[in-house]
């Protein structure tokens, strides 16, 4: 995840603030509507689903980690890491498959193997090991319920294993093992299963569509029918639709809109990854890669928005480990743009360790917000930093607030504060200044006279009272548009930065060669619009 400033002093702020969140913020178990590009509840009020994927869909066809943790306890700390929502994966034979269904946990695990596992459920889940695998998927939804956890239902492949690859015979309507009338068959089946839970917000009809077969016409035909399927048996649930290309690319919906029976239950998915672009942001120069991405993104799917559409980022996520350039890169620019545009998102993912995967016994997983024992959060600053986006900036409801723009600092998740003396520093965004950018391109500091100044190079950033002051002209320049930069007292183009004291300072902008070993994260910054607090 790259270098974090020194914090020290405000890990007790952030920690207070994440367990603030989660023990505060209200949870929705009732309907949600989808009103222009907002989540709301019947109210009006923005519920932001800040999600957390746990898969159920691997061959046991048991959520991860129950051999590890009780599902009281994992769901207790899912709501404690500040996430009022799972995205619980399942496979098509679940509801199909009726010897699937009915088969025991005991069984599911003995016929693989999984002894020692079977024997960590015994010990911290013993009302599962006798329970039919549908039974216990539902137990699942329980625990998640009686922790005021919402749950979008997600249809992640159909045969029970790892997903996905473009021959696996997954991927797409009339595949091997994708038949569509199965599949919403499949989908009444479980929108139905939801009926009895208040905590079932939301169905994902499909994940990461993709494969040779795939061609718009037919995602039109059977997304449609689906949709219409989900709404029939359950007319309380948002209905969720994925794009082609392994959930990247919607763009065909900017001239051809769905057509559905009902309203205010429509929503897109995306997903948005490092390694979507190959190894491109380790071998590219990260302010280009940022940028033309960024493109890429608005025009396959982020326009959805500007329609008047939801958009869930229903899969991101990096190696936590931090050794990975790739992801470290991608996760800054991935930060500028949550924030920027406030959707709704799914972390990849909550598991620490798999029981089965690919057929590894026990596989652990990097990306996962657990340790491989499940033992604790495995990277505490990787979860602080994300807590941000836990937050809506924007939406209905909330309290109100004059418009205006906090300065974000993706590679901490912080944004600019005040501080006695007026010295600026990066603190929690729930507590920034606010800002506003005058016609003459200042920053001004809003409710005050004062403006944020370059000064000379090397020095602290500094509040001036006057626009004639060298240095109060800012610009957002290289490709990805997040050096601010302005110019100090002797005309030299500067950058704004952050020193190792967590202290705003100007510095000679970074990064605009063609060097691609250079990293630009400490010097971008985002200006993003804040209408609720």
């Amino acid at each position: 995840m790259g270098t974090l400033p020194k914090l020290h002093f405000l890990l007790p702020i952030l920690t207070l603030l994440l367990f603030s969140m989660a023990q505060l913020e209200p949870v929705v178990t009732q309907r949600l509507y989808a009103d222009s590009r907002w989540i709301v509840d019947g109210a009006g009020r923005r519920v932001k689903l800040t999600c957390v994927n746990w898969p159920a869909h691997l061959q046991p066809v048991l959520a991860e980690g129950l051999s590890k943790l009780s599902a009281n306890a994992i769901a207790r700390m899912i709501r404690e890491m500040g996430f009022n929502c799972v995205r619980l994966t399942w496979p098509l034979e679940l509801p199909m498959n009726e010897t699937l269904a009915s088969l025991t946990v005991t069984k599911s695990f003995q016929n693989l193997g999984l002894l020692e596992s079977l024997a960590g459920i015994e010990s911290n889940n013993p009302s599962l090991i006798n329970l039919p695998v549908m039974e216990a998927y539902k137990f699942v939804m329980t625990s998640l319920r009686n922790n005021e956890v919402m749950v979008i239902l997600d249809n992640h492949i159909t045969t029970p294993g790892w997903c996905c690859s473009g021959e696996d015979g997954n991927g797409f309507f009339g595949d091997k093992y994708f038949n569509p009338q199965v599949w919403m068959q499949g989908l009444h089946k479980m929108a139905t299963i939801a009926t009895s839970f208040s905590n079932v917000i939301g169905m994902s009809l499909r994940n990461e569509l993709r494969g040779p077969r795939q061609n718009v016409d037919d995602w039109y035909r059977f997304m449609q029918q689906g949709a219409e399927t989900v709404h029939a048996a359950n007319p309380n649930v948002l209905v969720i639709l994925s794009g082609l290309h392994y959930d990247k690319d919607l763009s065909f919906l900017q001239n051809r809109p769905v057509s559905l029976s009902f309203t205010g239950k429509l929503v897109f998915e995306m997903h948005w990854y490092g390694f979507t672009n190959g190894e491109a942001w380790q071998s590219g120069k990260p302010n280009d890669v940022c940028g033309s991405v960024s493109n890429d993104l608005m025009s396959q799917s982020v326009f959805l928005l500007g329609q008047g559409h939801p958009l869930f980022v229903s899969e991101f996520g990096v190696d936590e480990r931090g050794t990975n350039v790739n992801d470290d890169r991608y996760l800054n620019c991935f930060m500028a743009m949550a924030a920027e545009y406030d959707w709704d998102f799914a972390l990849w993912a909550l598991q620490g360790s798999y029981y089965l995967r690919q057929g590894v016994v026990g596989m652990e997983e990097f990306y996962g917000l657990f340790n491989y024992d499940w033992s604790g959060v495995r990277n505490s600053s990787y979860l602080r930093r994300l807590s941000v986006l836990q937050l809506p900036f924007q939406g209905p409801g909330g309290l109100p607030t004059v418009a205006h723009k906090v300065i974000f600092h993706p590679l901490t998740g912080l944004c600019i504060l005040r501080r006695p003396r007026s010295r600026l520093v990066l603190g929690p965004c729930a507590y920034s200044e606010l800002w506003s950018l005058t016609p003459q391109n200042a920053l001004w500091l809003m409710g005050t006279h004062l403006y944020l100044r370059a000064t000379e190079l090397g020095r602290r950033a500094r509040l001036c009272t006057s626009l004639t002051e060298p240095g109060t002209e800012w610009e957002m320049i290289s490709a990805s548009k997040m050096h601010l930069s302005s110019k100090d007292k002797d005309g030299n183009t500067v950058c704004l930065d952050v020193n190792p004291r967590n202290t705003l300072v100007v510095e000679a902008c970074k990064c605009l060669s063609s060097d691609s070993s250079c990293d630009p994260a400490s010097q971008w910054f985002r200006l993003v619009d804040r209408t609720r607090l």
